[in-house]
């Protein structure tokens, strides 16, 4: 590990102008590439304390052995040159987006005497035409034996081909009228080259003028009633109308349009591109990258934009780009556009109609290719055999962890504290073995206090289920606290891990019964959502209750950072860690497993009502009651005869919802924070007791409320 100030440059030596910079190694290999407005403000960022500087760029430049830097004229230069580089370089620090697959594209060989369509992947080449790309292979030939009734091109290779001309007998195509036959001489080269550019033309976008050519040409037919002709022709029509219906219209201005979307967490990042030309989509394409470097959305539109068009020249770049965060400065970025379109281009964020509604669409395309990122590298089993012997090392386990629980706490300011639990056993959730709690030792907002609370209820458990042999002590039961919710099979039930740890076999935890026994099996390592306050009180909660061969460790949403108890620095695992990434996932289910116990707990009492405490008054009939009066409060006000007046209430029902409703405190009104008023309830909302108060009118928007949920 290199100490950056061993070679720091002189001070004056870096020049206040754009450019691009490079980190090497001890071994000279290029770790890092970057452009800048002003080198010397840039570079200066990189030499400072290191405990200022983000985690990733600590180790990047701790790892480098010098740095050197190149001047350009302009930004746009500076952001080529980086392109460059990066492609050349390869270096392991920057962000390099990977295809999740190998994406099939329409392409038609211009460069060619006798042009040909084909499907093709890989590299891009010279004068071929592409379209695309497309999610299918059979796509593009569905699409393309539409067309070739209207645009007979050639679609052979060039060993039939030849074997054809030789023999001066063409392939079925030729004979069924879906090929020119230039092979043998039925058409010529120049009138094939210009049937080859009609068809990609209409390919591109310009259909209008085809089919309305079509249609002058079959109606012509028919008045010279030259009928067959004329039916020829509608069928062409037909045809090319199916091949356009294949790709719905999604821009009514027949827009040509890019759509990048971005779907991102703190280690990883998903991007999803809908090619729209002339109002429909034409292709589709998704990256994924490894986050090795501290970076905001707009850098990974920038880099995207790189990828996506660094190779490209003219029409494959359209006038308009659309993204979900601008770069920062954009002008070079649109600049660079521009100049390898040949003319204007707009790279801007959609804000209304339907772009907006389109890249919500892609959006949600991006979001789901993460999350299918994520579960096939979880379900590898070798991977998941190598994250938890990474997690073994990097804490100092005597063997790998084959059973985590995480547990996590989750409120709204303090209101209806609750906290979960999840199991991962050999790194697969085991949601039959989730549980959930209610916070009942204090009122108020403690993390600490409740991690505490949590992990003593939970391990007393244990303790007792191991002391009673797998039975539950007399007369206890568990609590709504520690109460149970799960799903189906264990999704880690399969072959043992290869070349890693074998699954567990779970011992037999069952009750006489048949029913599941809980907490019986305890962990290897617990995990807490937290730094090193929620690691303590996790650690003082074992400690008092006599365990020690359970590990305890914290992870920080923030840095990500590994807190041991007792230790005043963190444990930073490597960037591309699979035990880092399995942390974060174990992490992340106990985060959204809690929060959601705890939205389903406030949207409970807010819907609490005097009635729910009626007995023998059911679902039914309460909203009966509601419908019939309105509201709570005109329901209170009623009269026994009133009361009986609906459907399905006698007289000793009305007679107890009458005392229960005059025994029940009114709640006091609900008042709207923002203008003063007084919230009457005469809407029907439900009234609410003073023991279960109504939520509160707040000024602040959906978004900012929930950014109070912790």
């Amino acid at each position: 590990m290199a100490d950056p100030s061993s070679y720091r440059p002189r001070p004056g030596e870096i020049p206040d102008s754009p450019g691009v910079y490079r980190f090497r190694d001890e071994h000279r290999r290029v770790i890092y590439v970057g452009k800048a407005k002003s080198l010397r403000q840039r570079l200066a960022n990189y030499f400072q304390d290191l405990a200022n500087l983000h985690p990733r760029t600590r180790t990047m430049v701790t790892t480098a052995a010098s740095v050197e830097w190149t001047v350009v004229s302009t930004e746009v230069e500076a952001l080529q040159l980086e392109y460059s580089w990066i492609k050349e370089y390869d270096p392991r620090f920057n962000v390099k987006y990977r295809d999740d697959k190998s994406y099939p594209y329409l392409a038609v060989t211009m460069n060619e005497e006798f042009p040909r369509v084909q499907v093709m992947r890989g590299q891009k080449k010279k004068g071929v035409r592409y379209f695309g790309p497309y999610g299918h292979a059979w796509a593009i030939r569905d699409t393309v034996d539409l067309l070739l009734r209207v645009f007979p091109v050639r679609t052979c290779s060039a060993g039939v081909f030849k074997n054809a001309a030789r023999t001066g007998r063409p392939c079925l195509l030729g004979y069924i009228g879906k090929c020119s036959a230039p092979c043998v001489g039925r058409i010529d080269p120049d009138d094939h080259w210009d049937l080859a550019d009609e068809f990609c033309d209409f390919m591109a976008g310009r259909t209008g003028t085809y089919l309305r050519r079509l249609e002058r040409q079959m109606a012509e037919a028919a008045e010279d009633m030259e009928y067959e002709r004329a039916a020829r022709l509608r069928d062409d029509i037909g045809a090319l109308k199916k091949a356009m219906e294949k790709s719905a219209v999604v821009l009514a201005d027949a827009t040509d349009a890019d759509l990048i979307a971005v779907a991102e967490d703190e280690l990883e990042a998903a991007v999803q591109i809908f090619h729209v030309r002339g109002g429909r989509v034409r292709g589709q394409r998704g990256w994924v990258t490894d986050k090795v470097e501290e970076i905001t959305t707009g850098a990974l539109v920038e880099h995207a934009l790189q990828q996506l068009y660094g190779e490209e020249r003219g029409d494959a770049v359209p006038k308009e780009v659309l993204v979900p965060a601008l770069p920062d400065p954009v002008d070079p970025v649109q600049e660079w556009l521009t100049e390898r379109r040949g003319s204007g281009v707009s790279l801007r964020i959609p804000q209304r109609g339907d772009k907006k509604a389109l890249m919500e669409t892609v959006q949600r395309n991006a979001q789901q290719a993460l999350v299918l990122h994520k579960t096939k590298r979880a379900s590898d089993l070798t991977t998941r055999s190598r994250a938890l012997e990474e997690i073994s090392e990097a804490l100092g386990l005597d063997s790998a962890p084959l059973r985590i629980e995480c547990y996590d706490i989750s409120h709204l300011q303090g209101d209806d504290v609750v906290a979960s639990m999840v199991v991962f056993e050999d790194g697969l959730a085991r949601k039959s073995e989730y549980r959930r709690f209610q916070i009942k030792g204090f009122a108020g907002q403690d993390d600490v206090r409740s991690m505490h609370e949590v992990i003593t209820r939970r391990f007393r458990r244990y303790l007792a289920e191991k002391e009673k042999t797998g039975e539950w002590a007399e007369g206890e039961e568990p609590t709504d606290g520690d109460r149970h919710t799960g799903g189906g099979a264990a999704a880690g039930d399969g072959p043992a891990l290869a070349d890693g740890p074998a699954l567990i076999e779970a011992p037999a935890l069952k009750d006489d019964d048949g029913r599941p026994k809980r907490f019986a099996y305890p962990p290897q390592l617990v995990v807490v959502d937290g730094g090193q306050p929620q690691v303590a009180a996790a650690q003082r909660a074992l400690d008092e209750l006599g365990i020690d061969d359970i590990a305890v460790c914290g992870l920080a949403k923030r840095l990500e950072e590994v807190w041991l108890p007792g230790e005043d620095d963190p444990v930073v695992l490597p960037r591309t860690s699979e035990g880092l990434y399995l942390l974060q996932r174990v992490r992340d289910e106990a985060h959204r497993f809690a929060i959601t116990y705890q939205r389903a707990k406030r949207a409970k009492r807010f819907r609490s009502s005097p009635l729910d405490d009626v007995p023998g008054l059911g679902e039914t009939r309460k909203q009966a009651l509601i419908k019939h009066f309105g509201s709570v409060k005109k329901l209170r006000s009623a009269t026994i005869d009133q009361i009986c007046e609906v459907p399905g209430i006698g007289r000793k029902t009305a007679e107890t919802v009458a005392v229960a409703l005059a025994r029940a405190t009114p709640a006091a009104p609900a008042v709207n924070t923002a203008t003063g008023e007084i919230m009457d309830d005469d809407d029907g909302a439900p009234e609410t007791t003073a023991d279960a108060p109504g939520e509160p009118v707040s000024a602040g928007t959906p978004d900012e409320r929930r950014g109070q949920e912790r």
